[in-house]
């Protein structure tokens, strides 16, 4: 059985790639020229035969935006993880996120059905669960209801989705997982990883809103073991528990050794002149804002999830959140 994965380069899908070859799969990996294996190398070096392992990997150059590139890389394959996003909280790339996101699953897909791949498993996030003041719990049955608290990024995997949907009308076999907020050993100066590195360097603000948390190892094993079921033309939360992002940062903090974060996020017209400052700035520099209208919209609503779909589904027990905080510090310890 062969693999074609997408996104190992990032934090979940290299989480695949790890766990799909220590059971034995060959594993062709999609990998834009430019692109760095360094965060891949850290991942798979963090565990048992990582090093070997990651040299099995067939790595072949390409982008999702190109669908020749795709179809191409294709051949021989039986089974498609699609993992490869952009994931941003700054308004000014949601015309890029389209593309990649929207447009590149899309590729995805058509190739697929072009091919005869057995099955394909998205995987997408809980932001394109949308958000609905009325909702507390979100799961699969939620439907999208756009608000202001979605973000530019949440509209980009909701699109995306639909390509997926669209994909299984016309004969495809597809799985969707949506994962929270993914803890794990990563690139640590973007995504979630970042959040260590941000503590580690003396954070100072917390939110006391809550959201759900997951380990990338969660992500990577629940969504091979619903690739090799017979599940197929369903979608599936991942959330291992829901946590207040302050007693998240505190966590993190006391695993590091350090002071967590101690001041009150502001909300409210306060954080609109702290947006605007950041625009300024980004303007001047040409570097991403710290703080943005969307992400600010992560932080100032509580949203709760639930996996009993999969736990019912193929039994699945996540890993507690305590334990994935300890497990990503002692790898950004190593570093």
């Amino acid at each position: 059985m062969k693999i074609f994965i997408t996104g190992a380069t990032g934090l979940v899908g290299s989480h695949i790639a790890y766990y799909l070859l220590t059971k034995g799969y060959a594993v062709r990996a999609l990998r834009r020229s430019a692109s760095s294996l360094k965060t891949t190398q850290a991942v798979f070096a963090c565990y048992d035969n990582g090093t070997t392992l990651f040299n099995q990997i067939e790595w072949v150059d390409g982008d999702t935006t190109d669908y020749y590139s795709i179809e191409e890389n294709l051949e021989g394959i039986d089974m498609v993880y699609h993992a490869a996003a952009l994931i941003s909280y700054w308004p000014r790339e949601f015309a890029q996120m389209e593309k990649i996101n929207v447009e590149g699953t899309a590729n995805i897909v058509n190739a697929c059905l072009y091919k005869g791949i057995k099955k394909l498993v998205f995987v997408s996030s809980a932001a394109a669960l949308g958000h609905d003041v009325h909702t507390r719990v979100y799961d699969e049955k939620t439907p999208w209801k756009q608000s202001t608290f979605v973000t530019h990024y949440g509209i980009s995997k909701y699109n995306a989705e639909r390509e997926v949907w669209r994909g299984v009308e016309e004969g495809l076999d597809a799985v969707i997982v949506n994962p929270v907020v993914v803890l794990g050993p990563g690139d640590w100066t973007k995504g979630s990883s970042e959040i260590i590195t941000s503590i580690d360097k003396g954070l100072k603000f917390y939110s006391n809103r809550i959201t759900g948390f997951v380990d990338a190892r969660d992500v990577a094993q629940a969504t091979i073991q619903l690739m090799d079921s017979g599940i197929k033309n369903e979608r599936f939360v991942l959330c291992a528990e829901n946590v207040v992002w302050k007693d998240i940062f505190a966590q993190i903090a006391n695993a590091l050794g350090k002071k967590g974060p101690s001041i009150k996020a502001p909300e409210g017209p306060l954080v609109n002149v702290v947006i605007l400052l950041g625009k300024i700035k980004s303007a001047i520099t040409g570097k991403r804002p710290f703080l943005t209208a969307d992400s600010v919209k992560n932080a100032q609503v509580d949203q709760e999830f639930s996996s009993a779909k999969i736990k019912k589904a193929i039994g699945y027990e996540f890993i507690p959140v305590a334990d994935s905080i300890n497990h990503a510090v002692k790898a950004y310890k190593a570093t």
